[in-house]
């Protein structure tokens, strides 16, 4: 029972953070939306516009509020998805080619089929450049959906979404990467690569202080930033070098931690408080150290940066990135390439992915469907694929200079998501969740 629990619960935990974390999301975007068509709309975009200095004389970077949140702030959030990916690989679903197969051929046919639809629409056009923005899912409100349906919903499916959704975002930081990169500048590329180098190094040395890592990092951040490369990719590329190893095995750590409070049992003295009785912190300050070093540094970052990223960063990023003046003739909007190829490619083009590929895998052996779970459950799975308002919002603030152009596309993310949540609940609603694969098989 034990070795199930290891993993049950951090998903637990995991699910619950970003459930959380989505209705703040949710409630930052409503109010995004409701100040930017109100008669204070001007006092919303005045406020993302106001410059913002930080650095000292000339080294400081002149950037807007709006740019330090989505160049600054978003480092973090793509350093947090970047060691959500490590763990997948290492110990995931992701860990083994089998395991893999499913999720990661779900996430290619789902982020392949919407760009292609986009970009039927838009061929031949300057809004060509927006076929990045229906490729993603996004985590956050597809497992609140899920959540809302409770035990209706095996765990294997929501172990798989998550699996879909990492493999999903791991190709949108590689679709940036690639295809949203202005003018390199190869002098700063290259004190980016020496400064990953270094990184790398401490992670060979063993070495484990966060601050190290921290430092480094904000280095690594500025070079791309001055690169060309967008600077939220240096977040991922740091996730990769933050050790995975424990410097102790759980055995040495039972013995420590046993030793430890052994000592602190010894140390009790009637009426004594523990802030007054020196045995009982060093028993304490033992047993820290014990947890500290069995605990992955890849692991301790994560739990610690989570709760930040879900309740601060993210929030505010919908906050100054949602507020989308909608004008009188939504259906002129509607009818727009832009707003239909995004629009399109997240409620038709997720469902049709996501679930041709996977039947594709299961059919020619390479894998199978999780315990418990249908084709109906997969297709509700799928359906909300179509939710794509974090990654997609990003990739439509990279991919559109022009404003015209950069509303439609985010009145198209909202509209879908909108839809593919309410589908996606309605499907899976209606679907009963066998126990047995007895039950599975006479099911489908």
């Amino acid at each position: 029972m034990r070795p199930v629990r290891r993993i049950i619960t951090p998903l637990e935990e995991f699910i619950h953070s970003e459930v959380s974390g989505g209705i703040v999301m949710l409630l930052a975007a409503l109010v995004a939306l409701i100040w930017a068509n109100s008669p204070w709309s001007q006092s919303y975009t005045d406020l993302w516009h106001t410059p913002l200095r930080i650095g000292v004389n000339s080294t400081a970077l002149p950037l807007t509020l709006h740019q330090w949140i989505n160049d600054g702030l978003m480092a973090i959030f793509f350093l947090v998805v970047g060691l959500e990916i490590k763990r997948e690989l290492l110990v995931g679903e992701l860990s083994s080619p089998r395991q893999a197969a499913l999720p990661v051929a779900a996430a290619c046919g789902g982020a392949i089929t919407p760009a292609l639809i986009y970009l039927a629409l838009n061929a031949g056009t300057d809004m060509v450049r927006g076929w990045g923005v229906p490729m993603a899912t996004d985590i956050a409100f597809a497992l609140g959906v899920l959540a809302l349906l409770g035990s209706r919903v095996p765990i294997g499916l929501k172990v798989f979404l998550t699996a879909l959704a990492i493999a999903d975002d791991l190709l949108a930081v590689l679709v940036i990467a690639i295809f949203y990169t202005g003018d390199l500048n190869w002098g700063a590329l290259a004190v980016g690569g020496g400064i990953l180098l270094l990184l790398l190094g401490a992670n060979l040395a063993r070495v484990s202080q966060p601050i190290v890592y921290a430092v480094l990092g904000v280095g690594l951040w500025l070079a791309f930033f001055q690169s060309g490369i967008h600077a939220t990719v240096a977040g991922v590329l740091l996730a990769m070098t933050i050790p995975a190893r424990n410097r102790i095995d759980p055995t040495e750590f039972l013995d420590r931690a046993g030793a430890a409070l052994e000592e602190f049992r010894d140390a009790c003295e009637p009426g004594r408080s523990v802030l007054s009785n020196e045995r009982h912190q060093q028993a304490l300050h033992a047993l820290r150290a014990a947890v500290e070093q069995v605990q992955p540094p890849m692991q301790r970052m994560e739990h610690a940066l989570n709760p930040w990223v879900a309740f601060l960063i993210v929030p505010l990023f919908a906050l100054a990135n949602a507020g989308v003046a909608i004008g009188g003739n939504l259906r002129d909007d509607f009818s727009s390439t832009v707003t239909l190829g995004v629009l399109l490619g997240l409620i038709i083009g997720k469902q049709i992915g996501i679930t041709a590929t996977t039947w594709l895998v299961v059919r020619t052996g390479l894998s199978k469907l999780p315990e418990g779970v249908t084709w109906r459950h997969l297709h509700g799975a799928a359906t909300l694929g179509g939710i794509g308002f974090t990654m997609a919002l990003f990739i439509a603030e990279l991919a559109f200079v022009d404003e015209t152009h950069l509303t439609m596309a985010k009145l198209g993310i909202f509209a879908a998501s909108l839809v593919s949540g309410i589908l996606g609940w309605i499907l899976l609603r209606l679907t009963p969740a066998p126990q047995t694969r007895q039950a599975i098989q006479a099911a489908d």
